[in-house]
């Protein structure tokens, strides 16, 4: 017998213990797989047979279906009234019933196909269960083993399935070695050739965000939330937080007692990076200056519709405004939206003057440089126009 049903029982087991997969999953399989031994040894392509299978035994039985006729042209797909009245009285011309065949075994070519049908169904009875599975955990942060590092990417073990790490969603600096234990952020599962392939994170802003929401009690009840995060990874993170119940201080709700909750979550991703807290507000100029801390600014001038704000600091604020490498005006770009122009106090052009709606010749004393006074109040204003009027009537 070229394949040995008994073995094949015992296999379906082992298999179903191995891959994690329920045993009637991989029961169903290989009958699916049996089925197409059976037409190719036995019947033909589009015959419609089921096959079962007693996995303590190991015996198998095909059930044919045919279509009840009064002569038959095709014993393949059909049988007559009399042979089908045998197997059940009732049968009628148009029935189909299920025609019961003892399988003993099988040759060679269809041993080979039902072996190349079970694994490659397998496979895919394993993608749809890891699917399942992990498909209602993207957006969640979970727990995972570091299997091995390849070059840029780092291998995770998850439980019943293997994620991947590509260097753009790694911590910048964070070393990572077998069997180490960390929590990651499940971005998205997606379904490649070999199976599925489960993307997580550790650099990304959701990471950040989870980390906030399970140390953060209040984020739950909705009196705290978080309205932006500009993150670079293993360097800095700027956050921006509001309350949504008066009397509430937003960021010392998330920096918690003696910075017990920021520090944990610094404790997850590494003292390395910094996280900057800051009040978000509906009021672009106020957001602005509150996401450039811990920068102290002057103002604030937002250039047309474009999203573009030049943003004045004193001389002495500058490299503080701009960072390390660009670091603080790019993250608080990111964060407010605005394409942000740092420039100091001293070269910034000073504010264009009030429009003037009179007009009055001044007499020049000859004896004095020709300079104009700088007038100060409203009432030396209006003498000095009165003035220059009358003189100007004479």
């Amino acid at each position: 017998m070229d394949l040995d049903m008994k073995q094949l029982a015992l296999a379906i087991k082992a298999i179903a213990e191995e891959k994690n997969l329920p045993e009637d999953t991989v029961q169903e399989v290989v009958e699916q797989a049996l089925a197409a031994a059976y037409r190719r040894d036995y019947g033909e392509r589009e015959q419609e047979v089921r096959v079962t299978m007693n996995l303590n035994t190991g015996d198998v039985d095909a059930f044919v279906a045919k279509e009840v006729v009064e002569t038959v042209e095709n014993a393949a797909y059909e049988i007559s009234l009399s042979e089908a009245q045998v197997m059940k009285k009732d049968a009628a011309i148009g029935d189909e019933i299920e025609v019961h065949e003892k399988v003993n075994n099988f040759g060679r070519v269809a041993a080979q196909t039902a072996k190349q049908v079970i694994l490659q169904r397998l496979r895919e009875a394993e993608r749809e269960i890891v699917m399942a599975e992990f498909e209602d955990k993207i957006g969640t942060v979970i727990n995972a083993l570091v299997g091995r590092v390849e070059g840029n990417i780092v291998r995770m073990d998850l439980g019943k399935a293997q994620g991947i790490m590509p260097r753009s969603e790694q911590i910048q600096g964070e070393r990572y070695y077998p069997g180490q234990r960390l929590k990651v952020f499940l971005k998205d599962v997606e379904r490649g050739p070999r199976g599925p392939q489960l993307v997580v994170s550790r650099g990304s802003t959701q990471f950040i965000e989870w980390l906030f929401r399970a140390e953060v009690p209040e984020m739950e009840s909705g009196a705290v939330e978080i309205k932006g995060i500009a993150r670079e990874a293993g360097v800095r993170t700027k956050l921006a937080v509001n309350s949504t119940v008066p009397g509430v201080d937003p960021v010392g709700t998330f920096v918690g007692g003696h910075g017990t909750r920021v520090n944990a979550v610094m404790s997850e991703i590494g003292e390395q990076e910094k996280i900057d807290i800051i009040v978000w507000d509906e009021a672009p100029i106020a957001y602005i200056t509150n996401a450039l801390s811990p920068t102290k600014v002057a103002r604030v001038v937002i250039e047309g519709e474009d999203k573009k704000a030049k943003v004045v600091v004193p001389e002495d604020q500058l490299s503080i405004a701009i960072g390390k490498g660009g670091q603080n005006v790019r993250l608080a770009s990111k964060l407010t939206g605005y394409e942000l122009d740092i420039v100091a106090e001293q070269d910034a052009p000073a504010p264009a003057p009030a429009p003037v709606t009179a007009t009055a010749t001044a007499v020049i004393d000859e004896k004095k440089p020709a300079s104009v006074p700088k007038l100060k109040k409203k009432s030396e204003l209006e003498n000095s126009l009165l003035e220059a009027i009358e003189e100007h009537g004479e």
